[in-house]
């Protein structure tokens, strides 16, 4: 070929190859509304690099959408619109810069969403998957791939986690009281959330109350006002009123001076329609000295 001729070809590849990188960026900027800074970076790597750009940038989304657009099994996690919300608040240091996650998911800006997923999940998240499931509703897909996949791998280290507790407290290890105590407290954190299907959370809140048992026959001491209560309101969301009952009478019992023995026995009964006694436990609550907090005040107006 002639010096003219492969002059003529480059010019040529040049020409096509600026005019790819124009269609590239009309394409994700006017028709599919991307405001992303990586297009324009792969639009300055198409406009440079001829060929090669192309390739690297067809190349990259291939591997996206083998990698990182397959389906994620989530048949036990729950999420939608009538999912529990629960605001995630921002750590003390990162309070000014953070807003809650439910907030988050209406920005319009991609990065940001991703990196305040990033943030997130780099800390203690067993507070936080209530938070992250309204993630999985994200009309960003890496976004919402990226939380259903960590939302799998926090609830599969829950199974493991509990399933070897109990076995071992189950087997009389040396230390089992503080390891039921210790169970309850971990279970609560997770369960309170409501992440999993209704099977599997009546399947781990009946290993709270089997945990809750053995402690409160062996060591009741050990049963502090905040895991009656944790035990008491698993076994209501569930609708297991006959032991959440139980509980109730336990924690009024042992608790007496503690408001949380009688907001759950209210709930017990709203939940079950018995007026008659939930009116009675308003009653000994306000001739107790017991303080009423303003939420517990609301409880009754709302209720009664």
């Amino acid at each position: 070929m002639s010096t003219t001729g492969q002059g003529i070809l480059i010019i040529t590849l040049i020409v096509l190859n600026l005019i790819a990188a124009v269609l590239y960026y009309v394409i994700n900027t006017v028709v599919k509304l991307n405001k992303e800074k990586s297009v324009i970076i792969k639009t300055v790597v198409i406009a440079i690099c001829p060929v090669v750009g192309l390739i690297f940038v067809g190349l990259s989304y291939l591997w996206y959408k083998v990698f990182m657009s397959a389906p994620v099994d989530l048949e036990d996690v729950i999420f939608g619109k009538d999912h529990p919300k629960f605001e995630m608040k921002a750590e003390e240091d990162k309070e000014r810069n953070m807003i809650p996650l439910e907030e988050a998911i209406a920005i319009t800006e991609k990065q940001d969403l991703r990196t305040l997923m990033m943030s997130v999940v780099s800390s203690d998240i067993k507070n936080s998957l209530a938070s992250i499931t309204l993630a999985l509703n994200s009309e960003d897909t890496e976004t919402a791939h990226y939380a259903a996949t960590v939302l799998q791998d926090a609830l599969n280290n829950f199974r493991t986690t509990v399933d070897k507790e109990y076995k071992e407290i189950l087997e009389d290890a040396p230390d089992k009281y503080q390891r039921c105590a210790n169970l309850i407290d971990y279970m609560d954190q997770v369960l309170s959330q409501k992440v999993f299907i209704e099977m599997e959370q009546r399947h781990y809140v009946g290993i709270m109350e089997a945990v809750g048992e053995i402690l409160f026959m062996g060591e009741p001491d050990r049963f502090t006002t905040e895991r009656f209560e944790a035990v008491s309101l698993r076994l209501l969301g569930i609708e297991d009123y006959e032991k959440c009952e139980k509980w109730c009478e336990r924690a009024r019992i042992l608790c007496p001076s503690a408001l949380s023995s009688y907001t759950c026995q209210l709930k017990l009964f709203f939940s079950q329609g018995r007026r008659e006694d939930f009116f009675n436990c308003i009653d000994e609550l306000k001739a107790s000295p017991i303080v009423i907090d303003k939420e517990t005040l609301e409880l009754i107006r709302v209720f009664g």
